[in-house]
């Protein structure tokens, strides 16, 4: 399938530490976090990537074009040519397409539906998040259930509490955001073609075309209580790299110790409609 990767936003929140490079550039150890996500979805059999660019696109660009030269790479530079000795992405087909500096994910999204090559189903993601969920294990729900649209729906790693009250303000029930039951969007999707007959021009993804959906109960969640991390400030950023520098990086489903996880998972329950 087509993975669609929301490359554009500002990422207003971890500019203060990433400066002008945006958000999905900032590394976590030697590589930037699109590419630990582009990795998860190449480990799936997903290699075909449409990347929605805007806001520093020349440094998501100069990335891939110029690979040899980042990271951790070893090359042999030879009369002018270069050569990889060991490439992790030379089976990836990446289209770079700018989407607007303002643009939100829905008109990114609409931007980049004539590279989509009329395909069904495709993946998208907001490229900010990481996650062990065992992604063919989504992919089955969302065919088995034939929706427009189904995200992976996670428990909130907040740090804060939640509260009940009355009217008048009497608490009833006081406890930890993660233990409250409650489930947010973990930014990876599995989207049916027809998601664009809910959609019009200028409008949010997850705003107006999704309540077109739930109301025609086009649209489910599938449930992952495994790992899941979103990347918005530096904090986050320094979880991720001390997570991955210990050697206990749960979204490197590559990784051979990773090998059969969710091989025997249940498909969880629909979430809403």
């Amino acid at each position: 399938m087509k993975v669609v990767l929301f490359c554009g936003g500002e990422g207003m929140r971890i500019r203060e530490h990433a400066g002008p490079i945006p958000k999905p550039m900032v590394q976590i150890g030697h590589r930037p976090i699109l590419w630990h996500i582009m990795r998860y979805y190449a480990h799936y059999g997903h290699r075909d990537f449409i990347l929605c660019l805007g806001n520093g696109a020349e440094y998501i660009k100069d990335y891939f074009v110029n690979y040899a030269g980042h990271g951790s790479n070893d090359f042999v530079l030879e009369h002018g040519r270069v050569d990889l000795l060991q490439s992790d992405i030379e089976d990836w087909r990446i289209t770079f397409v700018h989407t607007g500096l303002e643009a939100s994910v829905g008109e990114r999204l609409m931007a980049v539906r004539p590279y989509l090559d009329g395909e069904e189903v495709f993946l998208a993601n907001y490229a900010d998040g990481l996650s062990d969920a065992p992604l063919h294990r989504m992919i089955e729900y969302r065919d088995a259930l034939d929706r427009a649209c189904v995200f992976v729906g996670v428990p909130p790693n907040y740090t804060s509490h939640v509260f009940e009250s009355d009217a008048d303000g009497n608490v009833s029930a006081f406890r930890h955001a993660t233990r409250a039951g409650l489930r947010i969007n973990g930014g990876f999707f599995v989207l049916h073609a027809r998601v664009f007959d809910y959609m019009r021009e200028g409008e949010e993804l997850v705003e107006e075309p999704l309540q077109r959906m739930i109301a025609a109960g086009d649209v489910a969640a599938w449930k992952h209580d495994g790992f899941w991390a979103c990347m918005d400030t530096f904090k986050e950023k320094r979880m991720l790299e001390d997570l991955q520098s210990g050697g206990a990086a749960p979204w490197e489903v590559w990784r051979p110790r990773h090998a059969g996880d969710g091989a025997m998972a249940r498909l969880p329950r629909l979430v809403g409609t």
